[in-house]
């Protein structure tokens, strides 16, 4: 295998307290709790007959704001609303917001983004769905990157959902700020991970999913990541352990300058700095640990701030709601307490929420009671009335796409 990639940060790392030490700083960015971002994700389809978009006309119709998985020389420009673009290994198209520091600034510049955005693809005959999981299609990969061979490979050896999860969902993500010192990062982690079950009960809308072996679950998207690779996406339920757990997840793959970035199998990142791999490659810097990071898909993951990955795509614009919902529930020490016993019932739940969503009478009450306590935190009057409609939606047992 070709020497790793070096890059600005080329400090070696060499110990196991070292490397925790390290990611202790990098995963959670200390101080007043003030931003919010979010990541939209959409299905594209161009005709005839649904098919997957060709990176021709992608970077065509994307033009400067052409991300570089797709176009190496491109300069990816951000949206006018401050939006990076990027596509995924199936074709499905990203926004990726910048932090603001309201929920309403937040939704308002993705909005615009999104026209523009469907704006440019419409050029090329390229259509956006606001769907959690195809239902028309097998899994497919468009991007033929090393990171997503590599990927594929580790989680085809495991199973059909990793391929499902990588090519064929699509979700939606709220980043928010860490918090103030170590004990408001542990409330703030330990209220979204509690939660989670419920707010995936609240926002599912994937009953179907092309290629799923057998059943019927309400968020066939949350069942991939159930299923596709546990010790890379179970996570940990304390903060303080996470550095020790990503370094314990199995290395997905290691950058060098060749076209495999295929990693040892079942090697995790402190073999890696331990000097288990010392035959096969150097030690790690940094920036690859930095890299590894990326590779780690708990439902809550560290990244300076914090990521929600646990929602469906939510249909049309109803995206808005469950960034309202939790920009209010973290909007201070009440929300936050009353949040956090309307979901200690249902907190581990994780899988029933996938499975059964809204028809668990546990899980509506507590995807009833988080809405509606978040509609009574929101300072936004839009938001407290879509978050009044969701709260009533739930109370119904319906989905998201049965929304009145």
């Amino acid at each position: 295998m070709a020497t790793a990639v070096q890059s600005v940060e080329a400090t070696c790392l060499t110990s196991r307290p070292a490397a925790e030490a390290y990611l202790g700083g990098v995963c959670f960015k200390l101080g007043p709790p003030q931003l919010i971002g979010a990541e939209l994700e959409w299905l594209t389809a161009q005709p005839p007959e649904h098919m997957r978009p060709d990176l021709a006309a992608l970077a065509e119709a994307l033009g400067p704001h052409t991300p570089r998985t797709i176009d190496p020389s491109s300069p990816a420009q951000p949206l006018p609303g401050g939006s990076a673009v990027t596509v995924e290994p199936g074709g499905q198209i990203e926004l990726s917001s910048a932090p603001y520091r309201s929920a309403r600034e937040l939704c308002d510049y993705l909005a615009a983004d999104q026209a523009v955005l469907a704006d440019l693809l419409s050029s090329r005959s390229i259509f956006m769905s606001s769907e959690a999981a195809d239902t028309r299609r097998p899994a497919q990969r468009v991007l033929q990157s090393p990171r997503y061979c590599a990927m594929e490979s580790r989680f085809v050896g495991i199973g059909p959902f990793g391929k499902l999860m990588m090519c064929n969902t699509a979700a939606t993500q709220i980043s928010v700020d860490a918090g103030t010192d170590p004990a408001a990062v542990e409330k703030r982690w330990n209220l979204l991970h509690a939660i989670g079950p419920a707010l995936i009960a609240a926002f599912a809308c994937s009953p179907r999913l092309h290629g799923v072996p057998d059943g019927q679950w309400a968020s066939q998207r949350m069942r991939t990541w159930l299923e596709l690779d546990s010790p890379r996406t179970t996570g940990t339920p304390h903060a303080a352990d996470y550095p020790g757990w990503v370094l314990d997840v199995p290395l997905l793959c290691i950058r060098n300058e060749g076209t495999d970035w295929t990693a040892p199998d079942g090697a995790t990142f402190a073999d890696w700095v331990d000097g288990a791999l010392d035959d096969v490659i150097g030690r790690p810097t940094a920036a690859d640990l930095d890299y590894h990071l990326t590779t780690v898909f708990p439902p809550v993951r560290a990244a300076g701030h914090l990521e929600v990955r646990y929602l469906d795509a939510q249909p049309g614009d109803q995206w808005r709601v469950p960034i309202a919902a939790i920009d209010a529930l973290l909007s201070g020490p009440g929300a936050m307490a009353e949040a956090l016993a309307a979901a200690l019932p249902t907190a581990e739940r994780w899988q029933d929420a996938a499975e059964f969503g809204l028809a668990d009478l546990e899980l509506r009450a507590a995807a009833t009671a988080l809405l509606s306590l978040a509609a009574s935190y929101s300072p936004d009057p839009e938001f407290v009335r879509l978050l009044d409609t969701a709260a009533e939606r739930c109370c119904r047992g319906q989905a998201p796409s049965e929304e009145r």
